[in-house]
């Protein structure tokens, strides 16, 4: 009898537990949608549903948010993951904050995000009917994310209360809606960083390069090391572009994504350096905030 080694048994419970939820999805709502962020959290994500339907198709649509200012990397691993694993994936911006000229050089991070990302998915959850949106947030990427149920009731108008979460017994979720009300689930709930590295590591799942450690350009903002992804970037007075041997551990709009100094070049330098890390992977995301910027403020606005 072949053993199992301790992480691909946990693998294979975390495994079991997200095609249980995806399934959920699909056979609860009537109108489910995945949303994809590019991260190596949805491409694992996107990966465990097209496993909990196979060999058919998705039953459900694939949407991603692009606020125009993901890095170029991303952008192209989106369409090629799209083509090559035949799954269609819908792209919805908002021109109107385009034409407003709300960028990350124009607005506050908390501004700026509100517009182009919070906006921009209520209304596209909102006109295409969606009834349950799923995504690849894990309770231990942040202290809010971290009160999320692995099926989240939203109110009227994408609205979050963590307050009103309703209680969840081993496989058997509340998941009826009133009207008005929408889901947020989240498969992932109980995964962990390292787990998504060990998981991607043995699916052999292909990911941004943006996360394997290499030189790139880069202007400090205060303690935060920023990658000058193209020519957009508004340079300070006083930036000194500087070639660093950086990787990110969470990627979202390049401005406001902060890189870390590190020699990970695979997937084995990210896991072992992940087990000797003690900082937070989302210690890179210049949105998250404080106060009224906070990750909460903006969940409770429908920031998923």
């Amino acid at each position: 009898m072949t053993s199992v080694s301790p992480h691909d048994a946990i693998l294979n419970e975390l495994e079991s537990e997200a095609i249980w939820a995806l399934r959920e999805c699909a056979g609860a709502f009537s109108r489910p949608v995945l949303l994809y962020s590019i991260g190596k959290d949805s491409t694992a994500l996107l990966h465990l549903a097209r496993k909990a339907f196979a060999p058919g198709p998705l039953p459900f649509t694939v949407l991603h948010v692009d606020t125009t200012w993901k890095f170029g990397e991303m952008i192209a691993f989106r369409d090629r993951l799209s083509a090559e694993w035949d799954v269609p994936i819908q792209v919805r911006t908002n021109p109107a904050g385009a034409a407003e000229n709300i960028t990350p050089f124009t607005r506050t991070a908390d501004e700026y995000t509100r517009v182009m990302k919070t906006e921009t998915l209520r209304s596209a959850l909102t006109e295409g009917g969606f009834d349950v949106a799923i995504g690849g947030a894990r309770r231990d990427e942040e202290r809010s994310r971290a009160k999320e149920r692995m099926f989240s009731l939203r109110e009227a108008g994408h609205q979050w209360n963590p307050k009103a979460q309703r209680p969840e017994f081993w496989t058997s979720p509340n998941l009826t809606l009133q009207p008005g009300q929408t889901m947020r689930a989240f498969p992932l709930s109980n995964w962990t960083e390292l787990d998504v590295w060990r998981y991607l590591r043995r699916e052999d799942l292909e990911v941004v390069p943006l996360y394997f450690s290499a030189p790139r350009p880069t202007v400090l903002r205060g303690d935060k090391i920023i990658v000058v992804d193209d020519d957009r970037f508004e340079l300070a007075p006083d930036d000194v572009v500087t070639t660093r041997t950086v990787r990110f551990r969470t990627l979202g709009c390049y401005p406001l994504s902060a890189a870390e100094e590190s020699a990970a070049a695979s997937i084995d330098d990210i896991i072992a350096e992940l087990e000797d890390s003690r900082t937070s992977e989302r210690a890179g995301r210049l949105i998250d905030g404080r106060g009224s910027a906070s990750m909460e403020a903006k969940k409770k606005e429908g920031y998923f």
